[in-house]
Formats: structure tokens, sequence, C-alpha cells
């Protein structure tokens, strides 16, 4: 436990991954423009009650916007589902679009994992990452980096701890996913449409929220208000 909680502190935690890296290989899942396999579509998730539904359920009547995330104990996907929560309901509503969080943790963390970054929008899990497999989503990290990260609040000592308090002090005092899953952020539908594939290529990896909005219509969000209190 305590050496995979060490790995935190291989990357900066305030900083992004630049597009400008070296080239990594082809990923061996879809990309955008190219519709999403019936396979895919047909495989399920689960919502918080344990409940199956199938993934293409999730956007084959809508327009949406699917961020998968590392695993719920990490701290960077903590502060980052921290942001999305502030993204105002009536903003998707007015473009049309819905946003969806996906975990590979076991439902029974995200009620809890809800509560703790106030996210309300909706949110599934993968537990057996398949759907991150077959969207071609890396396993293991890639180091390069650059940019500042606009939703990135702890430095790397500060989150590793919290991290690690909340995995020995859950209930299951596990990791809440595989902690070498990377994830990434696709618009989907409606249908088997993919419009935007983003494959995270380490934890820091993430795209700026603002910019995906704004590939959809929704109007910029200001997350430069922080809440004061500290999560552990």
């Amino acid at each position: 436990m305590l050496g995979a909680m060490a790995d935190l502190a291989l990357a900066p935690v305030t900083r992004q991954v630049s597009g400008r890296a070296a080239p990594a290989a082809a990923p061996s899942g879809p990309e955008r423009g190219q519709p999403l396999a019936a396979t895919v579509a047909e495989l399920s998730v689960l919502d918080a009650s344990g409940r199956q539904v199938p993934f293409g359920a999730l956007f084959r009547e809508r327009r949406v916007i699917v961020v998968f995330v590392r695993h719920f104990l990490c701290y960077i996907c903590k502060e980052y589902v921290e942001d999305l929560a502030k993204i105002p309901k009536s903003f998707l509503q007015e473009a049309n679009v819905t946003l969806i969080v996906i975990g590979q943790s076991s439902y029974h963390h995200i009620e809890p994992f809800c509560k703790l970054t106030g996210y309300s929008h909706e949110i599934y899990v993968d537990p057996e990452r398949e759907i991150y497999k077959k969207l071609g989503m890396k396993r293991g990290e890639e180091i390069a980096p650059s940019g500042k990260s606009p939703h990135i609040k702890s430095n790397v000592l500060s989150g590793s701890i919290q991290s690690l308090w909340r995995a020995v002090t859950g209930p299951l005092f596990d990791f809440q996913g595989d902690p070498a899953q990377q994830g990434g952020t696709l618009i989907l539908g409606p249908g088997n449409n993919i419009h935007f594939i983003h494959r995270d290529r380490n934890r820091l990896d993430h795209k700026p929220i603002n910019s995906v909005l704004q590939l959809v219509g929704v109007q910029h969000v200001d997350f430069t208000s922080r809440s004061s209190v500290i999560h552990v």
C-alpha cells in the first residue's frame, strides 16, 4: 500500500502533459470521426445501486461528455471532479449536453466519492475496465510535464497524504480502482458517433474542462473559486 502510494510523487502535481512531447505508440481504440463499435456500446457500466446499464444507452439519444477517471482514491482525479461539479446544470441544459463521469472502482464507492467532491451529475463505474481497454485507455504513465493545470490545488505532499488517509480509513481499504490505469475524455452521441476523444498519457494529462465545454457550446465556467474545506 505505502509503496504504491509513493508512486504519486513521480510527477509534479501542478503540471500537465504537453502535446509536444515525444510521440507515443498509436492507441488501439477508436479515433474521432469513427463510429464506436457495437461490441463496446453493449458493454455495461454500473450505477450507484449496482444496476447494469449498457454503455451505449448513455448516449444513444443524446450528446454527452464522458470523463473516464483513473481511480476514486487519486487526489488529482478528486480535484478534477470537484471542478466538474462546479459546472451548472443549466449551462449543460442550454447546450443540450449531458456530463458523465466513469470510474473503475466497485459501485459501492460512487456515493462516498460524490459526497467528497460535491459531484451531482451522472456517474457510473466499469469495475473490470473492459470499456477502458476497448477504448485504448493507457495503463502506465508517460512523463512529459509542461503548463500548470487549472484544476489541481494540492501539492504532491498534501495530496499524497490525503489519498493515503482515505485509503487506510476507508471501509474496504483499497485503491478504489487500478492505480496504473489512466483515463480520458470523449464526446459521444447521439448514436455511436465519436466527436472527440482524448486519452490521458499520465495522471496529469487531463483536458482543461473549459476547452472540452467549448467544443460542445457550453459557456465558460469560472473555476477560480475554491472551497475553504480541506478534505482528507
